[in-house]
């Protein structure tokens, strides 16, 4: 069954439109372990929702996993996992923070509750209301 997630990137780090560029990345350097888990949970062919964090705040685009779990080549210690992501489809715009905060089917996403974690799931509803939004 399909899952639905959220992932979280500094744009100055590493954008949408770099993401996009490149045609594919992998995910790596989570050192969070809920994020990590998440990250384990994940199986080639779920959704992703890329959120620029610090600065724009908003989600941008959707993903796709095209590689599952395999250990992170950044982590020079510990059991740090790394997934394989490709962009699917930019937004028609973005899904800001405060949109998302006013949204009241959205009121539970882990965006808002858990507002740290970089990797995060979410309701296949959390996610189809964004994707929508984001298409107007």
């Amino acid at each position: 069954m399909k899952k639905f997630w959220l992932v979280k990137q500094e744009p100055s780090a590493y954008s949408w439109d770099d993401f996009v560029k490149d045609g594919r990345t992998s995910w790596t350097g989570v050192r969070n372990f809920t994020a990590r888990n998440n990250l384990r949970a994940m199986q080639k062919g779920d959704a992703v929702l890329f959120y620029h964090s610090v600065s724009d705040k908003a989600v941008f685009g959707v993903a796709q996993i095209d590689r599952t779990a395999y250990p992170d080549p950044t982590a020079t210690d510990g059991d740090w996992i790394a997934v394989d992501l490709v962009p699917k489809q930019r937004l028609a715009r973005p899904v800001t923070l405060e949109e998302i905060k006013r949204t009241a089917s959205l009121q539970e996403m882990a965006l808002l509750r858990l507002p740290r974690l970089s990797v995060q799931a979410l309701a296949a509803p959390e996610f189809n209301e964004i994707v929508q939004l984001g298409s107007t």
